[in-house]
């Protein structure tokens, strides 16, 4: 029995997906388990694993292609099963079969299946990519041999007819792609234009590289949080002596009592969750003029990953013990890097923390996450002198808020509040 594959849904706020790497083709073997393909959400990145054992019968999307949720993206089933119900046409089996049979009965001066054969109506079958490749370099769209699915141009149609240096202007391209300019295609080889020399190729000094899905969600994010919102930051530093020799009890005796590894950003992040609890506006977020204020700290931890900056939600953070926050805050880190975060882990956060201060980062201006009214960037630790003359660590914060929300005085008492808390840490603990 043919089995459809249809691209997940990742979140209820996600409404489709980008495909970026098939690892089956047509006619592999596919087992139970067995990596599909990948995809992008506009948050993370997911592989999806087949449910079903036997042969990938038919792809109906191609790497590169916006695909909405629930939609069939693949099928799966025994060789030479009929998957039209799911393809709107004749199962690739048959029409293999069918091409065979008639391959003997093909005469030389055959036409060739070009890209006027790509055209249903007025509307040209190209996927997205082999559509922007054809307006980037002029190709002559005459000369597309189209090979994908159901007769659609792809991104290799293109490169190929390129390779045999069939090229054009880009107002033909963008002619035949709005169906201004159809062009018969001669019926033999004879009849056809000579094909222009390719024109030397000349190494770029660059290299070009498209931003991903993630890497396009942190740019509108960042360009919305920094457009609408009204951002100042305020610093201010604290004395993390007793900090300091707190976690080194804890790294001494920590594991024994089964305890776990413990972080200064831990620790910061920890004392947020309780401090925030008196400040609601700084736990809040703001949307059409209308501020929510949470109940309970759900604490935003930014991950740096390969695939970009990524937000993790700590749910009710102030209900966790410094143990289960640690763990959590590990848990949630680990799922950032390996992309296996799903879009509702990186929602409903109330507040964020981003902590620079391993990279030796002295202050900065973090910019706020929308639509939180606040973020919180923790420093390097540096020594400073006191007015007797002895030398202490400090750590640095950097509140950024948004003055819409908060004005300067309740984020400046935040600020303040928060460093008397770490600098009595363990009197917090005892809250």
């Amino acid at each position: 029995m043919a089995n459809p594959v249809i691209m997940p849904r990742q979140g209820q706020s996600v409404e489709s997906c980008i495909i970026t790497t098939w690892h089956k083709k047509v006619g592999d073997a596919v087992a139970e388990g067995d990596i599909l393909f990948s995809y992008e959400t506009d948050k993370s990145a997911f592989d999806e694993k087949s449910l079903f054992s036997g042969t990938m019968l038919a792809i109906l999307c191609e790497e590169g292609d916006v695909v909405p949720c629930l939609d069939n993206v693949c099928v799966i089933g025994e060789a030479g099963e009929d998957v039209s119900a799911f393809t709107g046409g004749s199962a690739p089996a048959e029409e293999a079969k069918e091409e065979a049979a008639a391959a003997p009965e093909k005469k030389a001066d055959a036409p060739v299946s070009t890209a006027n054969e790509a055209a249903s109506g007025d509307r040209i079958k190209i996927s997205p990519r082999a559509k922007a490749l054809a307006l980037k370099t002029g190709v002559d769209m005459t000369a597309v041999v189209p090979t994908g699915p159901h007769g659609r141009i792809i991104e290799r149609d293109i490169n190929a007819a390129l390779d045999k240096g069939a090229t054009a202007t880009i107002a033909a391209v963008e002619d035949f792609l709005s169906g201004k300019a159809p062009v018969t295609i001669p019926a033999t080889e004879a009849d056809a234009p000579a094909v222009a020399p390719a024109p030397a190729v000349i190494e770029a000094e660059y290299e070009e590289v498209p931003m991903s899905g993630v890497r396009r969600a942190i740019a509108r994010s960042m360009h919305a949080s920094l457009s609408e919102m009204a951002q100042l930051t305020l610093n201010a530093s604290f004395d993390a002596t007793a900090l300091m020799e707190w976690r080194k009890t804890l790294k001494a005796g920590g594991e024994a009592m089964g305890l776990g590894k413990i972080s200064l950003n831990d620790m910061v992040m920890y004392a947020v969750s309780r401090v925030l609890l008196d400040h609601p506006t700084l736990n809040a977020t703001l949307v059409d003029n209308t501020m929510r204020l949470y109940k309970h700290a759900n604490v935003g931890m930014a991950v740096d990953t390969d695939r970009g900056l990524l937000v993790p939600t700590i749910f009710k953070a102030d209900e966790l013990s410094l143990a289960e926050f640690a763990k959590a805050t590990k848990a949630a880190a680990a799922k950032a890097r390996e992309g296996a975060l799903t879009p509702d882990e990186m929602s409903g956060g109330s507040f964020t923390v981003t902590n620079l201060g391993s990279l030796g980062i002295e202050s900065f201006t973090p910019v706020i996450n929308p639509p939180q009214t606040a973020i919180l960037g923790v420093c390097a630790i540096t020594n400073r002198l006191k007015a007797d003359g002895t030398v202490y660590p400090a750590m640095g914060l950097s509140l950024t808020f948004d003055h819409r929300a908060v004005d300067g005085a309740p984020a400046a008492k935040f600020l303040k509040d928060l460093c008397t808390a770490l600098e009595n840490f363990s009197l917090l603990l005892a809250k």
